[in-house]
């Protein structure tokens, strides 16, 4: 591995830290609190759900510097590989608190502050984005930070309030020198930390990344570590191969066509959004309410498809428009349908040594109505118990094509065939046609029972949301069927 670094760099407080000697399923919250002594970023949940541990990374986007929180619990430290790392302790200065931490203040925001620091790091990458965020924005940028002692009404007041113009702090004075710094010592070679029967690798280019993949086909692949983390915190496993994708060029790239849209398996989830929404606004909604924004920030599409989840709220969409997926082994490059590469439950078609490099999503024509449907126990930030997507063409009043797909209905995300057959010639004005395409439900499944949801309970809730989707289609406004429509009204009425 000559060609290799022998260590990772990131950028601390203006300066170079590099480290050589890691265990390769090491955290970012370890290395931070147990080697750095920057205590004030605190273990919660331990799996990416309180935000306690939230910590800020600032990267080069399209030539501007971009800080995005990232859950540190689950975040491992070669995923700061090029990046500036920003904690709580770098935002005060020795006269002065920064003014998200003046506002909470100002506002009676905290009480037992364990959970403060992650709000503020949240509210800091808020408060960098520019502009004046709404009320829903603020809550969604803080949707995936708990606060069991405050009550969140001083906390989005404050952030209304620091955020209400964009902020003028150290990090902004400095942006040009971060920029310059972060540019070197991203450049070069990837890193190859350890050796062969243990190492942290961070490949720079596919050629890198295929090479590997090769010579280690037992190697975890890792984008986001948004699941990988919690097979290190939560199960326990040994994790001693670990090559991640993050630093591999072009994978990360994002290209709109006129009739579909590519994304590079590295693309996240908050960067896929808006390219997602333009398809359709279903689209924008369920990425919008894909775990907390620390989630959707380091998460990534090829991830969500690659980790084989049962559910994964991405590929029912993916699948309902249509999309192909590519991978790669060594030199060769192969397309396969996405519905194709779910064969059983955690079990892809996928050869060892073989990655995802990209998915290729469809776009809707004039005459195609899309819905995507996503039911939760809570409202933001949960695991879907029933993922419903589906892609319907309307000529003349009549249904004359249909794909439909479910997530959290089987081991696999899935088309729902006789669901499908039972939806041509229906008939946009008579209901009974959707209620016959919907009791074909039962013929497509036999749901999941587990803790998420009972299999009758999945079963009803499938059925209703195909008479759901029709309805709507059929001109039903989303603002009686859907709770979204209800929050938004609410906050008008506010």
């Amino acid at each position: 591995m000559a060609a290799f670094r022998d260590g990772i760099r990131m950028a601390m407080r203006g300066e170079v830290v590099e480290v050589r000697d890691f265990a390769p399923a090491t955290t970012l919250l370890d290395w931070l609190r147990l080697a750095r002594r920057r205590t004030g970023t605190k273990e919660g949940c331990a799996e990416g759900d309180c935000g306690a541990c939230t910590v800020v990374l600032g990267r080069e986007r399209d030539g501007r510097l971009v800080y995005e929180p990232v859950n540190a619990c689950i975040t491992l430290l070669g995923q700061a590989d090029g990046a500036e790392v920003v904690t709580v302790e770098d935002l005060g200065a020795a006269d002065a608190l920064h003014p998200v931490q003046a506002a909470l203040v100002a506002h009676h925001g905290t009480q037992c502050g364990f959970c403060t620091p992650g709000i503020v790091m949240s509210l800091f990458a808020l408060a960098h984005d520019g502009g004046a965020p709404s009320r829903q924005q603020v809550c969604d940028a803080l949707a995936g930070n708990l606060c069991r002692c405050t009550g969140y009404r001083p906390i989005v007041e404050a952030a209304m309030e620091a955020c209400a113009a964009p902020v003028a702090d150290a990090f902004s004075a400095r942006e040009a020198e971060t920029l310059a710094l972060l540019r070197r010592i991203g450049a070069g070679p990837g890193a190859f930390c350890g050796g062969e029967r243990a190492f942290f690798a961070a490949p720079a280019s596919e050629d890198e990344l295929a090479a590997l993949c090769l010579a280690h086909p037992d190697a975890t692949l890792v984008s986001g570590a948004t699941d990988v983390g919690l097979w290190i915190t939560k199960a326990l496993a040994p994790v001693d191969k670990i090559v991640w994708l993050g630093r591999v060029r072009d994978l990360d790239r994002i290209e709109d066509g006129e009739g579909e849209l590519s994304l590079g398996a590295t693309v996240t989830h908050a960067r896929a959004t808006p390219a997602l929404a333009a398809i359709d606004p279903d689209l924008g909604e369920l990425m919008r309410r894909f775990g907390s924004r620390q989630v959707r920030t380091a998460g990534t599409v090829g991830g969500n498809i690659a980790n084989g989840s049962p559910i994964g709220d991405l590929p029912p969409a993916l699948i309902a428009l249509g999309a192909t997926l590519e991978l790669r082994k060594g030199d060769h490059i192969r397309t396969l349908p996405l519905e194709s590469f779910f064969l059983a439950y955690r079990k892809q078609d996928r050869e060892p040594g073989e990655y995802v490099r990209r998915v290729i999503v469809p776009k809707l024509g004039p005459n195609d109505r899309f819905r995507a449907f996503k039911v939760t126990k809570r409202f933001d930030e949960d695991i879907s118990a029933v993922m419903m997507a589906c892609r319907v063409t309307v000529e003349d009043d009549a249904v004359t094509a249909a794909r439909v797909a479910f997530g959290g209905m089987a081991g696999v995300p899935k088309r729902a065939a006789h669901v499908e057959e039972a939806l041509l010639g229906s008939s946009l004005g008579e209901g009974t046609s959707w209620r016959r395409a919907a009791d074909a439900v039962s013929r497509d499944f036999t749901p999941l029972d587990d803790h998420r949801a009972s299999a009758a309970y999945r079963s009803q809730v499938a059925r209703n949301l195909v008479i759901k989707a029709m309805a709507e289609i059929a001109g039903a406004p989303s603002s009686a069927t859907r709770i979204a429509g209800w929050r938004e009204a609410a906050d008008a009425a506010e």
